[in-house]
């Protein structure tokens, strides 16, 4: 048995669609983070951080925090969305690569810039320039990367597209707008066609962007 916790939010979408794309059976937890559930002694046991997602496989005894980690943790588990180390090492460490610079620097360069434009209660500036130009730097990287291959990995939709999604999808949302870069915007509709990411992007309740 599997069971996720998780919310609305981009790093949670990562997991759903994870476990849509995978076909495995869980169980979905709503942790609402508006209503301070994220900060209940239950949920402090499972993730001290006090953050979504967290998975736990019950069959392997396994508990994981950290959406990378998870995504990980699945693709090993099923030997899927992650290419195979001994016939397709370059694409497995590219894959892995790109889910790193997510992690790393794109999920949290927009994050910040999410809580400057959107929900500081101080309209700053200079913290607002600075992040709206790194995050257009990300994508310009990701822009250029995808030029010359459908996936971050290569041919292969893997883990790393998975979590880049779970970003750009809110930056959608909330119209942080990468319009102008046209291969990352084209790899954006091809993802989100897909069947397990329409779903995903639904569970445990579509975004609003409020």
């Amino acid at each position: 048995m599997i069971r996720l916790y998780t919310d609305s939010s981009p790093n949670g979408f990562k997991i759903t669609i994870a476990l849509e794309e995978l076909g495995l059976p869980y169980v979905l937890h709503h942790v609402r983070i508006e209503e301070g559930e994220h900060r209940q002694p239950g949920f402090l046991w499972l993730n001290p951080h006090g953050r979504i997602p967290v998975l736990v496989d019950e069959s392997a005894g396994i508990t994981l925090f950290e959406s990378a980690a998870i995504l990980l943790y699945l693709a090993e588990k099923t030997g899927k969305l992650l290419p195979d180390a001994r016939t397709a090492p370059q694409a497995r460490w590219q894959a892995l690569q790109w889910l790193i610079f997510h992690a790393a620097s794109v999920g949290p360069l927009i994050g910040q810039r999410v809580h400057f434009e959107l929900f500081s209660e101080t309209r700053n500036a200079e913290a607002i320039a600075r992040y709206r130009r790194l995050t257009n730097e990300a994508f310009a990287t990701l822009d250029q990367h995808l030029a010359s291959r459908p996936y971050l990995a290569g041919e292969e939709y893997s883990i790393a597209d998975i979590a880049h999604f779970g970003w750009t999808h809110i930056a959608r949302i909330i119209d942080f707008d990468f319009s102008q870069h046209r291969h990352l915007s084209a790899w954006h509709e091809r993802v989100a066609a897909r069947p397990a990411v329409c779903r995903g992007v639904t569970l445990p309740a579509p975004a609003t962007g409020a």
